[in-house]
């Protein structure tokens, strides 16, 4: 399922289900479920996370650059262009990093509604998906390291007189980029993880 991919609907309320048997229930409830799933955390999202995190970051950089070019009248003119373009960029990429939480979030809300339906042990052991827990938890966790590091040595190591206050404010705006990023990772992963836990391996037969 890709980004732009419509999700599966609410299933219908207990009053005017329809259903023939059980077996038909279990069918759109399979393949709710694995669309879902691979909407969640197939390695599409990934990627555009990281993409929509190294745009904002590109634009971070434009801005810091304004910053850091403030020495004269033609300098600061260049800064001002820097400044509009690399807002320009992170707006965007701001906005669709938002759009993908609140995707995220809908996701996690109809995860919960078609597991409640029923329990079918074949399929949902199917839907643990560690592997794909692991290949988002791993990097975003390694991510969120390096940017806790930027932020941490970046401002104790600077040298006053030489280290700007700029250059500090974008090394460490940055590292809060890669901080974030990794952290909005490790809790999709970790998301994952309880929905299996607690709609799943908890769940008993209906």
């Amino acid at each position: 399922m890709s980004s732009s991919s419509p999700l599966p609907p609410s299933p219908p309320p207990a009053e005017i289900r329809a259903w023939r048997d059980r077996n038909a229930l279990l069918a759109d409830r399979a393949q709710a479920l694995e669309a879902l799933a691979k909407g969640y955390l197939g390695a599409g999202r990934l990627g555009l996370l990281w993409l929509w995190a190294a745009l904002f970051a590109l634009g971070w950089s434009l801005v810091g650059a304004a910053l850091t070019s403030l020495t004269d009248v033609l300098t600061a003119i260049v800064g001002v262009l820097l400044l509009l373009l690399g807002v320009g960029v992170m707006i965007p990429a701001g906005l669709a990093v938002g759009f993908g939480l609140r995707k995220d979030r809908r996701i996690r809300e109809l995860l919960h509604q078609w597991a409640e339906l029923d329990h079918d042990p074949v399929l949902d052991r199917n839907l643990a998906r560690p592997g794909l827990s692991l290949a988002w938890l791993v990097p975003s966790v390694l991510l969120c390291a390096a940017g806790l590091a930027v932020c941490l040595v970046l401002p104790a190591t600077a040298a006053p007189g030489h280290d700007t206050y700029a250059l500090v404010v974008y090394g460490m705006g940055l590292g809060l980029i890669c901080w974030l990023t990794g952290l909005a990772g490790v809790a999709k992963a970790a998301a994952y993880r309880r929905w299996v836990q607690r709609s799943l391996a908890a769940a008993g037969p209906r």
